[in-house]
């Protein structure tokens, strides 16, 4: 049980470990150049992140515990959801809880990109006129309560293992972190790894301008779902070093900036 009261302390030291060992790769093998990289823009997507933590710990004390691995605690206490009703052994629960899990993520992904009022707020997150490991801490708070609340569903209908559920966010985590990163694999090795996983070459595709690109490599762990539904997309029609980025209406400095992206779903 050691693990659970930990487990802030464990996601936080994963989370960071991660994101500095990408911040220094992608900075010595970048894939593209930079070209309009600012530090408002860096400050703005970090900023973003420390702000969805202080709201996430407000609702928390001052509502109840409403995170992912709480909940898990509570259903694992009341013996609800799929896996407390089944005798799976220990090692194939917490698999297919992470493989579950994944696909609900990807089916989340799919979603804030066609249902308007998720768009709205996701949007914040595709208006990053760079792509760089950064990008994947630049959400609305308002997405992350979303996203929050629907894990929490997903935790009281699956019954997953607290274990599972630390693992998973830790895992979602880093492989948001790895495939926003601009980070140069050679060509491959990234062929080998978007079998299994989602690359920095196969999401970057999915920040593109064109929305035929945009609407396709939903994949923020597993590659499986975007091939398995057909929203896969091999290569960007400019390539990856002059495809542009972001969203074609705000290919400005104004995503760069904190307040804007804070207004920006409610303009």
């Amino acid at each position: 049980m050691a693990i659970i009261g930990d487990s802030g302390s464990i996601r936080l030291i994963a989370f960071f470990s991660i994101l500095l060992t990408l911040l220094v790769l992608e900075t010595l093998w970048p894939r593209r150049q930079r070209v309009r990289e600012s530090l408002t823009r860096l400050s703005t997507n970090v900023l973003l992140t420390v702000f969805n933590g202080f709201v996430m710990k407000l609702l928390a004390s001052a509502i109840v515990p409403v995170a992912a691995v709480a909940a898990a605690v509570y259903v694992e206490k009341q013996g609800w959801g799929l896996f407390n009703l089944l005798s799976l052994p220990s090692a194939l629960e917490i698999a297919i809880s992470l493989v579950l899990l994944d696909l609900a993520i990807y089916g989340q992904h799919v979603a804030a990109h066609y249902v308007p009022m998720l768009w709205q707020f996701h949007k914040v997150h595709h208006s990053d006129v760079e792509f760089d490991v950064t990008t994947a801490l630049r959400f609305h708070p308002i997405e992350i309560i979303i996203s929050m609340l629907w894990k929490i569903v997903l935790v009281f209908i699956l019954g997953p293992s607290v274990f599972a559920v630390i693992l998973f966010e830790i895992i979602l985590n880093g492989c948001a972190m790895f495939n926003h990163s601009n980070l140069k694999l050679p060509f491959t090795l990234d062929k080998i790894v978007r079998l299994f996983l989602a690359t920095p070459d196969m999401h970057r595709i999915h920040h593109s301008i064109i929305p035929r690109e945009l609407n396709t490599n939903y994949g923020f762990s597993l590659s499986l779902w975007d091939r398995l539904f057909g929203t896969y997309t091999e290569q960007p029609s400019k390539g990856h070093t002059d495809m542009e980025i972001g969203l074609e209406k705000h290919q400005d400095s104004e995503p760069t900036k904190l307040l804007w992206s804070l207004r920006f779903p409610f303009r």
